[in-house]
């Protein structure tokens, strides 16, 4: 196979994307960028916290890379991609533009995505099953200052990893893992939001904020997180005939690394 083939893009049906943090140290946009680049669907839903607003009112980080994350976007959206955005609790002013287009993306307070059979996902963020997050923000902003440090320390530990040639690892995603009261939280989140689906009559949802990918069935709902681009790295795609995974894009990238030749990789790292 050449490397021409190797760059051909893969077609889905439906990506879903969110907690970027766009704005942030911890967004992993050039990982995000090499998805964008060789990713293409019909759907494109940012299921919320794309731009970490709460971060940017305290301390202003913009670089380049984050620019070419939402310039690739709004490319897709030129180009005939149905781009719907979904605002989060970071990105929270977005939604007073709800059902308003910008530049061809459309901002929703929430989608319905119809599967190809005739399946109904509600789409939403998911921040409004946090009661953190609805009724103590103090603790949530103080939360989400503890989080900062913690994907600091992730920071520091995957430079030392690249410098052994270790490809990314979440250090922040697997200690969070482990603790017992957050796989409880954890639990208790996505029971609720599939409680809400259960009550909106839909076969399903599709959400985020709790930076934990999943798929799996919830007394008959189909409960989908399509994860984050701070820790895991991980999208939510729907193929053509309907099916729904978790890509892991860390991973795909190392598998590509390893698979490649050393000129070869270097050539795809240098785009």
């Amino acid at each position: 196979m050449t490397i021409i083939e190797r760059h051909q893009p893969a077609r889905h049906r439906a990506i879903f994307l969110s907690d970027i943090h766009l704005g942030t140290r911890g967004c992993q946009a050039e990982l995000l960028l090499d998805f964008l680049k060789r990713n293409e669907s019909e759907h494109l839903y940012l299921v919320g916290d794309i731009v970490d607003g709460w971060r940017l009112k305290r301390w202003w980080y913009w670089p380049q890379s984050h620019n070419d994350v939402v310039q690739k976007i709004m490319r897709k959206a030129r180009k005939g991609t149905n781009v719907v955005y979904i605002p989060g609790n970071h990105d929270e002013a977005a939604r007073q533009y709800c059902q308003l287009t910008f530049g061809d993306v459309r901002v929703q307070e929430e989608a319905i995505h119809e599967a190809p059979d005739g399946r109904k996902l509600l789409v939403i963020h998911g921040d409004q099953f946090d009661g953190i997050v609805r009724y103590a923000r103090w603790l949530a902003i103080l939360g989400d200052w503890a989080y900062a440090t913690a994907l600091r320390i992730n920071t520091l530990f995957n430079w030392g990893r690249r410098r052994l040639g270790l490809p990314y690892w979440s250090l922040s995603a697997f200690l969070k893992h482990k603790v017992k009261n957050a796989v409880q939280f954890i639990a208790d989140y996505e029971n609720a939001v599939a409680s809400e689906a259960r009550r909106r009559g839909v076969d399903g949802v599709v959400c985020g904020h709790i930076h934990h990918a999943e798929i799996r069935t919830i007394d008959g709902i189909l409960y989908c997180n399509d994860g984050d681009w701070v820790e895991s790295c991980t999208a939510l795609v729907e193929d053509f005939d309907g099916r729904l995974r978790i890509v892991h894009w860390a991973d795909e990238m190392a598998r590509r690394s390893t698979r490649l030749p050393l000129s070869a990789a270097q050539q795809l790292a240098a785009e």
